[in-house]
Formats: C-alpha cells, sequence, structure tokens
C-alpha cells in the first residue's frame, strides 16, 4: 500500500510562485518515476514534470523553464516549484508514481493552483 500526500496548493497572482510537495509513504518502496500531472475540466490529464530514480527529467513543453522539479530518493519526496504563474496554468495538480518491476501507478488526491488577480 502507497499513500501520496500532496500540499502546497492555493491561490497566487500572474507572476507569482508556489512550490507543491508530494511524499510517498509506505513501508518499503521502490519507485521508478516520481512526477506531477495536472486537469482542467473538459481537458485530459497531462504531465507537467517527471524525474525518475536515475535523475531524468521530463517536462511539458508548456512548463519548461518556469517550473523546476525536484526529487529525494531517500524521503520518497517530489517538489515542484512553479515560477511565473499564469492563469493557464490553474488546475488540480496530481502526484504520481511508478514502481519498479510491476510498473504500478498510484495516484495523489490531486491539489487545486489558481492563478488569478
Amino acid at each position: 500500500q502507497v499513500q501520496l500526500v500532496e500540499s502546497g496548493g492555493g491561490l497566487v497572482q500572474p507572476g507569482g510562485s508556489l512550490t507543491l510537495s508530494c511524499v510517498a509513504r509506505a513501508t518499503m518502496l521502490n519507485i521508478y518515476n516520481m512526477g506531477w500531472y495536472r486537469q482542467v475540466p473538459g481537458k485530459v490529464r497531462e504531465v507537467v514534470a517527471q524525474v525518475d530514480a536515475y535523475g531524468n527529467i521530463n517536462y511539458a513543453d508548456s512548463v519548461k523553464g518556469r517550473f523546476i522539479i525536484s526529487r529525494d530518493n531517500a524521503l520518497n519526496t517530489a517538489l515542484l516549484r512553479m515560477s511565473s504563474l499564469r492563469p493557464e496554468d490553474t488546475a488540480v495538480y496530481y502526484c504520481n508514481i511508478e514502481l519498479f518491476g510491476s510498473r504500478t501507478q498510484r495516484w495523489g488526491q490531486g491539489t487545486q493552483v489558481t492563478v488569478s488577480s
């Protein structure tokens, strides 16, 4: 069993910054991928940023240069630092992990990020 605990969502002004945190809690974990996705009404859930166990990072084109993802393998934690936020970044953000071997995926409950004046 894996529990993903998310925090850091909220309301920010355009051009502002916000950092999301995801902590994967379990007695034993072997996580391959760890990342953040987002979804708005009427649209498919899309990957924002992810990092694998070896430090390889992928960013969505829409956030590249503005968002930074980091991962602490020992603490099973992923941080998403978001800067220069735009109204179109408004979405529910979900933490996601993929395990080695079985490639089983788990999702967080989602945290709302709203960018508005």
